[in-house]
């Protein structure tokens, strides 16, 4: 019987369960049906890729909306401070900037997909380019891989496939699949951090433009709020992105069950009694002038057209027939522009997939399936995923780790 380890998948968490393997002295094979390894990788972090980030086992849990408990075991034994060391010494210096996300000093993703196959060539792990249909078993075991191309013998094989998202850097959904066949749960997948869709039409008006230092909030049918950060946002043909947006749509879960809207504090810095004096002050100062000409002065252009609607005035009215209550009703705008959101965009346009693999038939220590002898799962194939910032790819570390130290020491026990 061969001694081999077969690890599906090579992206960010199969290279480091191939890795963590070979370290162990096990001979690993790595099937990866792409061209470059990391496919997906290259491109996190609009390319720069966010590595980790740099904050404590707790913080690291709080960002973990969903089975965050179930990586407490993996994030004990690596976490963000042992992801940085393993990538500085592989020769990527790096560098923690706002929000205490991690890059690559060069800010280049390449340096760390690089560091990472030059580590696998190094250990000798063999990389095979071919796409897994299926892991064979005999008598509850893992006994080899099928490719497309040929069959790998294996004792113990790591489904690091990854979800649906962006699938043409080759998640595709065959790990769900896999792991079906073999009798796993599958958490049916739908996209987290991703864009918004709206039916209001100030979004198609104001596509394009970008809003920066605002605070949004997310509430839920019973005006309950599940997501107020403060950052950036994009208004788009079809409704809302860009981090913020990002961000609140790991938070917005079973829209068969809720609705959701949102609401943008255009002016997070200034209370309403502040906000109210600017009001008046720039009304009297420019008392003679057109309403719009006093609302270039608060906000972007393109959103000037969406306030008169709103505020039902025309955009020639003088400042200083600028009623009492359009002013009120002008600073509830600036505070709380809201707008309704009728669901996610399609999962191949999300960062991550949320669903995968029933956490509750992976043992959490070791990522090995409570089913499945020798079968391990790594990355977005399980059901987890967290929010923006460095967390996922985190993850993707931990996760790959704990299967690939675990697929050896049980190559080496057997």
């Amino acid at each position: 019987m061969s001694k081999d380890i077969a690890v599906i998948g090579g992206g960010a968490a199969g290279m480091m369960a191939a890795i963590a393997a070979a370290e162990q002295g096990a001979r690993v094979c790595l099937l990866e049906p792409n061209q470059r390894l990391g496919k997906k990788l290259n491109i996190t972090g609009k390319g720069r890729c966010n590595v980790t980030n740099n904050c404590s086992m707790e913080e690291l849990m709080a960002h973990i909306p969903r089975n965050g408990r179930f990586l407490y075991s993996a994030f004990s034994h690596f976490g963000s401070g042992e992801t940085m060391a393993f990538f500085e010494g592989l020769g990527v210096p790096l560098k923690t900037e706002r929000g205490n996300r991690v890059f690559p000093v060069s800010d280049c993703a390449f340096d760390v997909s690089g560091a990472l196959k030059r580590r696998l060539e190094r250990l000798g792990v063999r990389w095979v380019h071919d796409r897994a249909v299926s892991v064979l078993t005999a008598d509850g075991a893992v006994q080899a891989v099928a490719g497309e191309k040929g069959e790998y013998p294996c004792r113990a094989a790591v489904l690091a496939t990854g979800g649906v998202s962006y699938p043409g850097t080759g998640s595709t959904g065959d790990g769900y699949r896999i792991a079906g066949e073999l009798g796993h749960t599958i958490v049916a997948p739908h996209g987290s951090l991703v864009p918004l869709v709206s039916d209001d039409t100030c979004c198609g008006i104001m596509q394009g433009l970008a809003l920066k230092n605002v605070q949004l909030t997310a509430v839920n049918e019973k005006k309950k709020t599940v997501f107020s950060e403060f950052g950036e946002m994009l208004f788009t043909h079809f409704g809302v992105s860009g981090p913020l947006v990002l961000s609140a749509s790991a938070h917005l879960r079973d829209w068969d069950k809720h609705t959701y809207s949102l609401s943008i504090d255009l002016k997070p810095a200034l209370s309403e009694e502040k906000l109210e004096e600017r009001l008046l002050r720039e009304l009297r100062e420019q008392s003679n002038r057109n309403m719009e000409n006093v609302l270039l002065s608060l906000v972007p252009t393109s959103m000037v057209p969406v306030l008169c609607t709103r505020l039902h005035i025309d955009p020639e009215l003088k400042a200083n027939s600028f009623k009492k209550e359009q002013r009120r009703a002008l600073l509830q705008e600036l505070k709380h522009f809201t707008l309704s959101v009728s669901g996610p965009r399609p999962v191949a346009e999300a960062i991550v997939t949320s669903g995968g693999v029933k956490v509750g038939e992976v043992n959490p220590g070791t990522m090995e399936s409570k089913l499945i002898t020798g079968l391990y799962f790594a990355g977005e194939i399980l059901d987890v995923d967290a929010y923006t910032g460095g967390f996922n790819l985190q993850i993707a570390w931990s996760t790959g780790r704990a299967a690939g130290l675990a697929a050896a020491e049980e190559e080496g026990e057997r």
